[in-house]
């Protein structure tokens, strides 16, 4: 099956996402102003999939009509 923009997307979201947690977990925020930032990237990021799964869901029941 062919990729869609969906599937692009939330492919390159979740790499950007798995980078802020690689960049955590190696001990990347020197203080509390980096970690913040860092872990409110994170969730805007978890944010963004959430809303292209609503997305493909919607338009795969659309198509499917």
């Amino acid at each position: 099956m062919a990729k869609t923009v969906f599937d692009v997307l939330r492919e390159k979201i979740e790499a950007d996402k798995n980078a802020a947690l690689q960049h955590l977990a190696g001990g990347g925020a020197k203080d509390f102003a980096m970690y913040k930032e860092a872990t409110g990237l994170i969730r805007g990021l978890e944010t963004c999939l959430g809303h292209i799964e609503d997305l493909s869901r919607s338009y795969m029941e659309d198509n499917d009509d």
